[in-house]
């Protein structure tokens, strides 16, 4: 075993010392050859368009010292190294060590790969390592694209360049600024391994600490929570962005927030993307969007995916032209005087939709918000609270006015509960229903078609009279200090007091009537909940388009229904 390991090291030496093989520099050509015993003893001092070849590469300059017996030269003037096809170097001044295979170019240094182009003032290259670094500020020219550091280092068999300290890549789209910058200048990626900025003139700025982006194709992979912002108040910041520029496509994913200063909307959540030329976008995964628009009323919406746009549409409007105001039978003839392309806000909600904002809160299954004409429409059990009024309907919209909430619209099965007591409720019901907020508090509630109420007044002392259930039409009931101050009914309406005493379920309670209070998002933190889902009834078949004589052909198409399949099963028996 001793002499198989001694075996083994002595293979290993000697492959180490062929590595390690030197090969001598040799004289190809001089128009003078000279000694100087005294000032250069060991030197052999050469002058018109000397050249030297080492192994597979000329050297060519107009005089040199050549010390033969250290297997080195240095030389000066024109300073032209040649290496293969690809590779040459230019320079003032050149000391060359051959049994090192190592070169100092220095002064006007132009080391030309290909088509790539180093400048410098100082450059060595390592022949046996094939790198090349510079030390005192240096610049590659590469495709369009220009890099400037203090140091860097470039290795011409894989053509990857590495720069250090002020580094500086430009093109005629953007500038890239960094303190470390790797870049391959046959794929023309730079990959970024400290703090970078790309900046491209009035458009976009990207910021990253690591990741990759191609200069040529202009995509790129950021990570470490990067951040692309835009002049026009749109930014992504995210764990991992996958970014197009050309195209104007984005990917975030991992704690991604999506930020328009326009709009003042943020979209948050763990997966996203966004198209820049549509300016839409969409988040999922803990989706949230907050509404920042009222300094002091912010809306916080979740749901399973959130989705965001931008959309223009032309706005007719009258200017005047030579004092006199045109109307609308210019249109055709001057359309540009008459319309203006106009942005609009969209925001669409999908699956397990919660808002809150405190004068109003919100669930439902889907939801859709248009800035345009400032109304929030609400899908699939929808159920809106104010203060500790509940309302239900099969759609409802919220109206906005001046950033605020002006009124809530219920249509189909509309329902109005407020809570008296634990087992008490005030209860309105209709086809449709409209509730006015006044001071974020609702303040009146109008009930058309099929009106059914049911209250429980109260004596001066705060004691109970008894329960007033009533139907009607239509219903008006107006709120003050957060009781029912008055109702005004119409005319033919029909109504019952019944006394407090053995009161069932039954008649206290509508026959729409529901309590989702613990469904209700309290706080901004409440819409990431997701609560049992509170048992309702069956809808009343209460449509907001129906009126009386619908509904009883309705009745009556049906009754003969089923007058005909009990008489088609009569004959069968």
């Amino acid at each position: 075993m001793r002499y198989l390991l001694g075996f083994i090291l002595s293979l290993l030496v000697c492959s180490a010392l062929m590595a390690q093989k030197q090969t001598m520099v040799y004289l190809e050509h001089s128009e003078t050859l000279s000694f100087d015993e005294e000032l250069h003893p060991d030197a052999q001092l050469l002058k018109g368009n000397v050249i030297f070849r080492h192994d597979s590469a000329l050297m060519y300059c107009d005089s040199a010292y050549f010390y033969e017996k250290t297997n080195s030269l240095d030389a000066f003037g024109h300073i032209r190294m040649v290496q293969g096809d690809t590779l040459r170097g230019y320079g003032d001044i050149l000391f060359y060590d051959g049994n090192r295979r190592f070169a100092r170019l220095r002064n006007n240094v132009r080391l030309e790969h290909t088509t790539t182009i180093l400048l410098t003032d100082s450059l060595n290259y390592d022949r046996q390592a094939d790198i090349a670094w510079y030390f005192s500020t240096g610049t590659i020219i590469d495709n369009g694209d220009t890099l400037s550091s203090y140091w860097g280092q470039y290795t011409p068999y894989n053509k990857q360049a590495l720069f250090k300290t002020d580094v500086l890549l430009t093109n005629k789209k953007f500038n890239l600024m960094a303190d470390s910058l790797k870049y391959n200048t046959d794929t023309h990626i730079a990959d970024l391994v400290g703090k970078t900025d790309i900046v491209y003139d009035k458009e976009t700025h990207i910021v990253s600490n690591l990741g990759w982006y191609n200069t040529n194709t202009e995509q790129s992979m950021l990570l470490e929570r990067s951040t692309v912002t835009h002049n026009d108040g749109k930014s992504m910041v995210g764990d991992t962005i996958y970014y197009d520029k050309k195209k104007g496509w984005g990917k975030a994913i991992g704690n991604i927030q999506m930020r328009d200063t326009v709009n003042k909307v943020t979209l948050y959540g763990n997966y996203s993307e966004a198209w820049e030329n549509n300016e839409k976008g969409f988040a999922t995964d803990s989706a949230l969007l907050v509404d920042w628009s009222e300094d002091d009323n912010y809306t916080y919406m979740h749901a399973d995916t959130l989705f965001s746009e931008s959309v223009v549409e032309k706005v007719f409007t009258l200017s005047p032209r030579d004092s006199v105001l045109i109307d609308s039978v210019m249109v055709a003839v001057q359309p540009d005087t008459l319309w203006s392309d106009t942005d609009f806000h969209l925001i669409r909600a999908y699956h397990g939709v919660r808002v809150y904002r405190s004068d109003v809160q919100a669930i439902c299954d889907s939801l859709a918000y248009y800035s345009k004409d400032s109304i929030m429409h609400l899908f699939g059990d929808p159920v809106c609270w104010n203060e500790d009024q509940q309302m239900s309907s099969d759609k409802i919209s919220v109206y906005v006015k001046d950033g605020t909430v002006d009124y809530v619209h219920g249509e189909g099965n509309a329902l109005v509960v407020k809570q008296e007591s634990s087992k008490r409720f005030d209860q309105m019901s209709g086809k449709e229903m409209k509730g006015y907020v006044k001071d974020e508090k609702l303040s009146r509630i109008d009930v058309n078609g099929n009106a059914e109420t049911i209250v429980f007044p109260r004596e001066e002392d705060g004691s109970y009279i008894g329960m007033n259930r009533t139907q009607s039409s239509y219903v008006k009931l107006y709120i003050k200090d957060e009781q029912i101050d008055h109702v005004v009914f119409t005319t033919a309406t029909t109504g019952v007091m019944y006394p407090l005493e053995g009161l069932s379920d039954e008649k206290s309670h509508l026959s729409g009537f529901f309590w989702a209070d613990d469904e209700r998002p309290k706080k901004p933190g409440d819409v990431f909940l997701r609560p049992q889902k509170t048992q309702r009834p069956e809808k009343t078949a209460l449509s907001a388009t129906d009126n009386e004589d619908d509904k009883k052909k309705k009745e009556d198409k049906n009754t003969n229904r089923n007058t005909k399949n009990n008489r088609l099963s009569n004959r069968r028996h």
